[in-house]
């Protein structure tokens, strides 16, 4: 492990699933982000009072924003290597393999997670810490996300 990394702990089969999100996450970068509430949460008004401003702002600075999101999700899937799908149903699928995020690899994973976080939030209609959709599914991934980040954050700044 190289100095200043940190251990990310995932078993087989969370580290397929993240590595599917973030190709999934991808996507949803590479589609129409004028149209998508989701990417547009990713790139929020830079003046809530002027909409006109924030327009501007926006048209000068959504490209850049999301091909620095397109390039740290490309660092996670790159750490997290190959895609095995068939290890979800092996044996092996629930062992911890401890993953190394060097320390100049951390932002950009960071970032992914959270973006990741804000993605299904809107999907899932959380708008606020009160609005929690425990029913839905796709909460626990959220919630889920949210682990690893703390995980990661607390690693990093030596709170384990």
């Amino acid at each position: 492990m190289t100095p200043g990394a940190v251990l990310l702990d995932l078993t087989r089969a969370e580290a397929v699933h993240l590595s599917m999100l973030v190709r999934d996450f991808l996507v949803v970068l590479d589609g129409s982000p004028a149209d998508d509430p989701a990417v547009a949460r990713l790139v929020p008004p830079a003046y809530p009072d002027d909409e006109a401003a924030s327009a501007d702002f926006r048209s000068l600075t959504e490209a850049d924003l999301l091909a620095g999101r397109r390039a740290d999700a490309e660092t996670v899937i790159d750490a997290l290597g190959p895609v095995d799908a068939a290890m979800l149903d092996s044996q092996a699928a629930h062992e911890v393999v401890p993953l190394a995020v060097d320390a100049a690899q951390l932002p950009a994973w960071l970032r992914t997670l959270t973006a990741l976080r804000l993605v299904l939030a809107s999907r899932i209609g959380i708008t606020d810490e009160d609005a929690q959709p425990v029913d839905d599914p796709r909460y626990g991934i959220y919630e889920w996300l949210a682990s690893r980040l703390d995980q990661l954050v607390e690693t990093a700044t030596g709170r384990d």
